[in-house]
């Protein structure tokens, strides 16, 4: 049971997040063009890292997929300022909108990890 309302409460914020009515792009909102070394500093300085993983990954157990291919900035934006699962909130005086662009140019950086068939060890357990 205690596994399935950590799988819930991963999970319903996203579903949640899906559902939500696009928000309006404004100057705050729009793609920014943020530095990605910047950004992955401060990935790691805020803590982002601890439940999403170095390279965005996520975890069931902590906390969603960011990267690579990240969700619309608007939609990062809305959702880093008014968490609704255990992530705290990150106002403006905490982090800037253009910090989180920043972080935004980051996790678009990250690679998308190998297919099975690419991987060595998966290949030849597959024979």
């Amino acid at each position: 049971m205690g596994l399935l309302l950590r799988i819930v409460g991963w999970v319903l914020p996203l579903l949640i997040l899906a559902a939500m009515p696009a928000v309006a792009q404004s100057p705050q909102t729009k793609n920014p063009s943020g530095d990605a070394v910047k950004g992955k500093e401060l990935y790691s300085r805020d803590g982002c890292y601890e439940c999403h993983g170095r390279a965005g990954q996520g975890s069931i157990l902590s906390g969603p997929r960011v990267g690579p291919d990240p969700i619309p900035f608007s939609a990062l934006v809305s959702y880093v300022r008014q968490p609704r699962g255990q992530m705290p909130p990150y106002t403006r005086k905490v982090m800037s909108d253009a910090e989180l662009g920043d972080i935004y140019a980051f996790l678009q950086t990250l690679p998308k990890p190998a297919e099975a068939k690419d991987i060595p060890i998966l290949k030849s357990q597959s024979k």
